[in-house]
């Protein structure tokens, strides 16, 4: 479950596809230019989570650097399980290469456990002149950069139909109470505002972590996300008290509470997008777009938009973010060879291919945006990096699992029982704080 934050979609993800171009299959290697062929007759082995059409669209990227330097190169879809996966093979003596890492606490996790080495001085120089600092210090552990961010995912984008807020007579809002507003306009035109998907609690965080943010600011968010703020902090019980005017408020979401808690993530971008519309705009990452046009054929940019979430209380408006960052393990065969890669990934020219292939957005700010393949992905991406060192890292991805990732318990079980009845945000602080200090003291 953790992993459908990042990256919920294995078909293809249709940001590319908005106007028309083909974001998966086709296409031979991509030639990545010159190069030495200093790497020939070297196997790099990486492992990922990644399988369809990002797996193929990652395979371009190996490809082009095969083309540039003679290694050839073997993927290994780990699933969900990175760590287990992972370490079975560390144990068994056939560790990979190279690891692309979804979540901020494994990365933490293969540091601490001495399996990581720290990445070359090239590496480290490309990052430091491509990438927002806040991007190398979720790649750092104690002041050594051990990860490499190579794919983005941009959490703070509310999706919409241009139909129904056309039909509404509202523009997109610039802060939480237009929003409001705006979906209470939605609401009287004979469409619900919103559909929240309470099914699955990762998306209640989601929602809590934007809200946070933006109206506690960037230095409390880090601090709770370490848990060296405690939940009942005063700014907690604010924020859960922004949600609940939402959540508690039947003409904004879809089938009010008990309907929003029998819908999936999916189910939620159906209700929006979907051959029978109950609501006009959903909450969600990026990765709505994939699910919009793959299943209900809807071209990104005319039938379905989004508008970045809101600032809140006068804050600034948030960037959530979640992230795969590449990894070099010490128990690879070929690890220096896997390095190289690293210095690759790092450059604009790799991100590119993928960029070119779609469903990707780069943190490095040196990708011409050009390379993206249409314009609601450059609005995105744009977005990302113009956010500069106040993007923030998804914080539940960042707690122990236990907290921050397990279905029915922690955070996400919380959260929903807060979306059944949000009567009471100091009294949920308090059950969040009581979850949190279990699981960081586990």
């Amino acid at each position: 479950m953790m992993r459908r934050r990042t990256t919920l979609l294995t078909g293809c993800t249709a940001l590319a596809l908005a106007l028309g171009a083909t974001a998966c299959g086709g296409g031979g290697p991509v030639a990545a230019g010159g190069g030495d062929k200093a790497l020939g007759g070297q196997t790099v082995t990486v492992a990922g989570v990644w399988t369809g059409s990002e797996q193929k669209n990652f395979q371009k990227v190996l490809d082009a650097f095969s083309a540039k330097t003679g290694a050839k190169t073997q993927f290994i879809s780990t699933g969900d399980n990175v760590s287990t996966v992972v370490g079975s093979k560390i144990e068994g003596g056939n560790a990979p290469d190279v690891v692309m890492v979804p979540q901020v606490g494994v990365l933490q996790q293969f540091a601490k456990k001495g399996w990581l080495t720290p990445l070359s001085a090239t590496t480290e120089k490309a990052v430091d002149a491509g990438y927002a600092p806040v991007w190398k210090k979720y790649g750092s552990i104690d002041g050594r950069l051990y990860g490499l961010y190579f794919k983005a995912a941009h959490k703070s984008t509310v999706w919409y139909s241009p139909d129904a807020l056309d039909q509404a007579g509202v523009k997109p809002p610039k802060t939480y109470d237009e929003m409001l507003k705006a979906g209470r306009t939605v609401s009287d035109s004979g469409l619900s505002a919103f559909s929240v998907a309470g099914e699955d609690g990762w998306t209640l965080t989601d929602w809590f972590e934007n809200i946070y943010l933006s109206q506690a600011g960037p230095e409390k968010y880090d601090a709770l996300a370490a848990h060296k703020l405690k939940w009942t902090d005063a700014s907690v019980v604010k924020a859960l008290g922004t949600l609940g005017k939402l959540f508690k408020d039947k003409r904004l979401v879809a089938g009010g509470q008990k309907e929003a808690l029998n819908t999936d993530f999916p189910g939620s971008v159906e209700k929006v997008f979907g051959p029978k519309p109950e609501a006009g705009m959903v909450y969600e990452g990026d990765f709505v777009a994939g699910v919009a046009h793959d299943q209900f054929g809807k071209t990104i940019g005319t039938d379905a938009n989004f508008f970045p979430f809101p600032a809140v209380d006068g804050g600034k408006a948030p960037v959530v973010s979640g992230g795969d960052a590449a990894v070099v393990l010490k128990d690879g065969k070929n690890a220096k060879a896997g390095m190289k890669l690293l210095e690759y990934l790092a450059t604009p020219e790799a991100a590119a291919v993928w960029a070119k292939a779609g469903g990707f957005l780069s943190p490095n700010r040196k990708l011409d945006p050009a390379q993206y393949g249409d314009d609601t992905t450059r609005a995105t991406a744009k977005s990302l990096i113009t956010a500069g060192d106040s993007v923030r890292f998804d914080m539940s991805d960042q707690a122990p699992a236990a907290f921050g990732g397990t279905k029915g318990a922690g955070e996400w079980k919380l959260l929903q029982d807060f979306l059944r009845d949000p009567s009471d945000p100091k009294g949920t602080a308090a059950r969040l704080e009581s979850a949190a200090a279990k699981a960081y003291q586990g």
